[in-house]
């Protein structure tokens, strides 16, 4: 594997121990869920935008809430909802009668860590216009340009069994998130502790982040984005991830295959991963642990598998199984 050299201060020991305390923090507050908090952590240095997904009360809200406390940025909720404007997220100008002039009035967006509360509830041109400053890092207001300041990282929550009244993301904006990352219900030890710890001492449903301290600001966090940005990734490995991604577009029961970003996706999300553990390379490891997350929103499977009940991971642990990974790189 080729190194990088180009780490600076921050190099993948450090990163790795300020993952693993963020992780460790959140935990305070939420308990289980530990692969799923690794994939946000993995998002978050990447520079990459998170699509939470799980029924009510498993703690995608909480998760976000507790990330906002351990990481000391900027934090924005918005709740989405079906009357929910493009303005009320990005901002808009108002007349102030006083002074005689306009004002620019930021909405929400301005942050650096942004919780779309259940995305699929607001109408497709306010979805469009948070997938814009997505994409853009920037937001237009009567023609004027405004900077978000890094890093920036939307985590938007969705239910998947409520279909009534929501408007689901298509396939082309789904494509704007790094990660996919589903949340699965607790084990029963874990599901006995959760119990114990929410009705103990807790009046209603507050969310308990306030144990959550803050572990690192938004500099380090952008330091450790560009270490992240800047490991060197051996040809043999992206070579590999490609032949996954290709494979999704012809293999039997996938109707629409992941496309040239999904490449990309993967290798951001395995440089970030190597980091985080320690290592300044990649591994075919890394690449085949963010595969799910990182492809399952990036292809739709046939109506035959649909009514199989047959699900968009399982398939992609086939097409994993199938291709060959590298035995070593130099």
């Amino acid at each position: 594997m080729t190194e990088s050299n180009t780490m600076g201060p921050l190099g993948p020991e450090r990163a790795a121990d300020i993952a693993g305390r963020i992780t460790d923090e959140i935990g305070k507050a939420l308990i289980g869920q530990r692969e799923m908090l690794e994939q946000v952590v993995v998002a978050l240095f990447a520079g990459g935008h998170v699509l939470l997904e799980g029924v009510p009360g498993l703690g995608k809200t909480l998760t976000v809430l507790a990330l906002s406390r351990a990481f000391g940025g900027k934090f924005s909720r918005v709740q989405f909802t079906p009357d929910l404007m493009p303005s009320d997220l990005t901002g808009h100008v108002v007349y102030d009668m006083k002074s005689g002039e306009f004002h620019v009035r930021r909405g929400p967006a301005f942050a650096n860590l942004l919780l779309a509360d259940e995305i699929n509830r607001a109408p497709a041109k306010t979805q469009a216009a948070l997938l814009e400053v997505m994409q853009e890092k920037q937001i237009s207001i009567e023609g004027t340009s405004h900077p978000l300041d890094p890093p920036f990282m939307v985590l938007a929550t969705q239910n998947p069994i409520e279909l009534e009244g929501t408007y689901p993301l298509p396939e082309a904006q789904l494509d704007r998130f790094l990660l996919k990352i589903t949340i699965e219900y607790p084990t029963d030890d874990e599901e006995v502790r959760l119990v114990e710890a929410v009705t103990q001492g807790h009046i209603g449903d507050d969310l308990a982040v306030d144990r959550v301290d803050k572990i690192v600001d938004a500099a380090t966090i952008v330091a450790i984005q560009r270490a992240v940005a800047s490991l060197v990734v051996d040809r043999q490995i992206v070579n590999y991830a490609v032949r996954i991604v290709r494979a999704t577009r012809s293999w039997p029961g996938i109707a629409i295959g992941a496309g040239p970003r999904g490449a990309i996706a993967l290798i951001r999300a395995s440089r970030s991963a190597a980091l985080l553990a320690g290592r300044r390379f990649v591994l075919p490891d890394d690449v085949k642990r963010m595969a799910v997350p990182a492809l399952r929103h990036r292809i739709a499977l046939t109506p035959d598998l649909e009514i199989e009940g047959r699900k968009s991971d399982e398939i992609l642990g086939l097409v994993l199984d199938d291709i060959e990974a590298p035995k070593s790189a130099a």
